[in-house]
Order: C-alpha cells, then sequence, then structure tokens
C-alpha cells in the first residue's frame, strides 16, 4: 500500500531510538566484554544519521553517544533491511565511522579520536553469510606473515542477524521482543505473521494506557500496511477487534487521518502534476487493486476515479 516511504527506516528510528528500549536491547545483547565497559545508562541518541543517497532506500542507521571505559564514545547502529546481506558492510561502517571521527575532532577541535563500537542490525531473508572483520575484504589478507598483518588496518563489527533468530534467542522486555519479533517475520507467510501480529496487539493494548503506547500502535500499524502490500486496513481492522475494541477504533482514526493528511493529497498532487498517468495507462488488475486500497481507508469515489481511471459503476461493484 505504500502508506509511509522508507517505512523500515521509520519504524527502526522511533523503535531503537527510543533510549529505554535502546537500553534494553544493549543490555541484552552485547557481548558481556563490551558490557563491562560501557556505561549503559549513560547513552542518549544523537540527532544525525551518515547515511547518504540512494543507501537510504537499503540502511537506516542511529547514534548514540555513552561513557565508553569512563570516556566519551559512540555506539553506532547500522540497519540493513535488503533481502540480502551487503558484502561490503564493513567498508560501509568504517567510512561512517571516519566521519564521525571528523566530526567529533576536526568541528569539535578534540584531539583524541573517540571509541566507536559499531554494530550491524539485520533481517533479511537470506542469512547474514559473509565475514564481520575488515581484512575478510582484502585480498590475500590470510596469507600475509603476522609480522605485516599489524601494518593493515582491520576491525571486527558486532551482527545481529534478527531473521535466524529463535523464540529462545529473543530477549529483553516484552516491548523489545515485539520489536525484534515484527522485524523478524515482517516478510513471512500471512500465516506466521499474522499471529505474531495478534500477540503485538495484545501487548501494544497494554501499553496504550500511556500516550507513548499510543504513538508506538500508530508507527506499528503504518509499518505494517507499508511493507506487506497485501494487507489492508480492513484485515488489520479485524483482527485488532479480536483484541481489543478500544483499539479497534485507532485503526479508524488512523483511517482518518491517512485519508486526510495522506491519502487525498498525495493524489490531488499527483493529478495535478500528472504523476499519475502511468496508473490510469496501467492493466485493469492494477487499477482495481489501487481503488481496492483506496476504498479501505475511506477515500471518496470520485477521488479513486481521478486516481485510476475507473469509472463509478467499476468502483461501486467493489463494494458489494
Amino acid at each position: 500500500m505504500g502508506i509511509i516511504n522508507q517505512p523500515h527506516d521509520k519504524f527502526f528510528k522511533e523503535m531503537f531510538g527510543n533510549v529505554d528500549l535502546a537500553k534494553d536491547f544493549m543490555t541484552n545483547y552485547l557481548p558481556q566484554e563490551v558490557l563491562n565497559v560501557v556505561d549503559v545508562e549513560t547513552i542518549s541518541p544523537q540527532n544525525v544519521s551518515y547515511i547518504e543517497g540512494n543507501l537510504k532506500e537499503s540502511f537506516s542507521d542511529l547514534l548514540f553517544k555513552a561513557n565508553i571505559n569512563k570516556s566519551e564514545g559512540y555506539i553506532y547502529f547500522l540497519f540493513e533491511h535488503k533481502s540480502y546481506p551487503s558484502k561490503k558492510v564493513a567498508l560501509q561502517l568504517l567510512s561512517y565511522m571516519v566521519r564521525i571521527w571528523e566530526d567529533k575532532t576536526l568541528k569539535h577541535k578534540k584531539d583524541k579520536l573517540p571509541i566507536i563500537i559499531p554494530m550491524t542490525v539485520y533481517h533479511g531473508k537470506k542469512g547474514w553469510n559473509i565475514g564481520t572483520n575488515l581484512s575478510d575484504l582484502m585480498q590475500g589478507y590470510d596469507e600475509l606473515p603476522q609480522d605485516v598483518k599489524k601494518y593493515i588496518p582491520d576491525y571486527k563489527y558486532l551482527i545481529y542477524d534478527i531473521s535466524s533468530y529463535t523464540d529462545e534467542e529473543i530477549k529483553g522486555n516484552i516491548q523489545l521482543k515485539i520489536v525484534i519479533k515484527i522485524l523478524k517475520n515482517i516478510f513471512s507467510s500471512d500465516e506466521e505473521f499474522f499471529k505474531i501480529f495478534k500477540e503485538a496487539v495484545e501487548v501494544l493494548d497494554k501499553l496504550e494506557k500511556q500516550e507513548k503506547g499510543i504513538e508506538y500502535f500508530k508507527t506499528f500499524i503504518y509499518y505494517v500496511l507499508s511493507t506487506r502490500n497485501e494487507v489492508s486496513l480492513k484485515d488489520i481492522y479485524d483482527l485488532v477487534k479480536e483484541v481489543s475494541v478500544e483499539r479497534s477504533e485507532d485503526i479508524m482514526t488512523i483511517a482518518d487521518k491517512l485519508r486526510k493528511e495522506g491519502m487525498e493529497k498525495g493524489i490531488e498532487k499527483g493529478i495535478e502534476k500528472g504523476i499519475e498517468k502511468g496508473k490510469l495507462e496501467g492493466k485493469m488488475e492494477e487499477k482495481i487493486e489501487v481503488a481496492r486500497n483506496l476504498l479501505s481507508i475511506g477515500v471518496e469515489i470520485d477521488k479513486i476515479m481521478k486516481a485510476t481511471g475507473l469509472s463509478e459503476e467499476d468502483i461501486k461493484k467493489l463494494l458489494s
């Protein structure tokens, strides 16, 4: 349905950008030797991103400042949301770390480089099967004498392949577990996904008593609508209603917001600029699918007619 642009990015940043959830993740997933030197209670998110251009379609990032071994340091999250792992992530991470060092030394006139702990979070369909050292990318590195290797820059990054986690390996408080399960199963079959979806709604319903819980719920629904193209708002409404009538009312609020703030404006703007021309010339099945999606979130028939080129009679048939 494409409710929001870059849905993985938005979901990842809104969830892991929450300090409490980030602390919970680090406490449960960082290796013990790293936890021994990182004061998790001091972490604070930095409002900055180092990903540029078309890479934003496949990657998101978060930077946290923290006391590491009693000095100012940083923890850098790179989130890869492609269906397969990138072979040169170690090089990509290094380039971002260099930029962080430049920001923290050149711009702030500091002599010493801060410690940066790099990590990658991944949830693609294909398991992570590439090396986690920079030297894994270097031709002939393994054959070099040990006394030569000391002159070659190298480092290792942490990898969290969420797609491969078993239920027993998913740790943390209930909110973190739900976030990880949703990321793990967002590309799964309908049966498996809706099982996790219902579990998530039950958990989020309990959080709804807090204002923050309501925002989580909305972000969660937008994410599902934007990444599961076969799922309609009605599908979600019916399932949520099984768990909580009150939460199903929130779905209607979301639908109204999409209609008023998103879909109507998008359609009207598209028509004005001629962006919808391709759709108007598309196959009948595609027009009908677009019309169904717009009907499911309450867009008026005249707007749907303009967006798809279907007749009023054709659209009304979809309501029967």
